[in-house]
């Protein structure tokens, strides 16, 4: 006996899907946008990146240079 295991399907349809996501969108809070402002270098702490992942972006002509 095998425990070969079919997914179902849903039942819904993408069309349905959207149509649920588009009447519940009105209900949906949008918050306000606040204005961030940049963290100075020196109140990161904790930050680690390991030695491969620092030479990856190093080499990488948009950061690197």
């Amino acid at each position: 006996m095998s425990n070969n295991i079919v997914p179902r399907e849903s039942e819904t349809s993408l069309a349905e899907l959207r149509g649920d996501c588009a009447r519940m969108a009105p209900h949906w809070v949008v918050p306000t946008k606040t204005a961030t402002e940049p963290v100075a270098p020196s109140r990161i702490h904790g930050v680690t990146v390991p030695p491969s992942s620092a030479r990856m972006i190093d080499a990488m002509s948009d950061y690197g240079d």
